[in-house]
């Protein structure tokens, strides 16, 4: 049953993720397609909060499904390193695919390293 709450917390995590970084970063690309040059920027914010509330309607639930304290497998911390990580990785594979003049660079593969030794180490005991 545990195991089966960190699948569905991580599972939950993606998702959430990649609803966020279109509500973070989607805007840059409608502008960029010369879909939202026009908008004001109160409409941008509430196209990103629209897309936003997807984010939190899975984020909320794989927080509450993960934490330990709810009978899941993993304390904050861990929750908080595996959501960045899920984040960082989501918001790489959609700037590569959609943000054509953002290449990965050596600093980055680094950097990345860098978050998986943070899951590493944040499930040592």
């Amino acid at each position: 049953m545990i195991m089966q709450q960190g699948i569905w917390t991580v599972i939950m995590l993606v998702f959430s993720n990649v609803f966020m970084t279109f509500a973070w970063y989607g805007h840059l690309k409608l502008q960029e397609m010369k879909i939202s040059t026009g908008w004001p920027l109160i409409l941008v914010i509430l196209f990103s909060w629209g897309i936003a509330f997807f984010e939190y309607c899975l984020t909320v639930p794989a927080n509450r499904i993960g934490f330990n304290g709810n009978g899941g497998p993993f304390n904050l911390m861990q929750l908080k390193v595996i959501q960045e990580a899920i984040s960082l990785t989501i918001f790489t594979v959609i700037v590569t695919f959609l943000f054509k003049g953002q290449p990965v660079q050596w600093n980055h593969v680094v950097a990345f390293f860098c978050l998986i030794l943070a899951v590493f180490f944040v499930f040592l005991k």
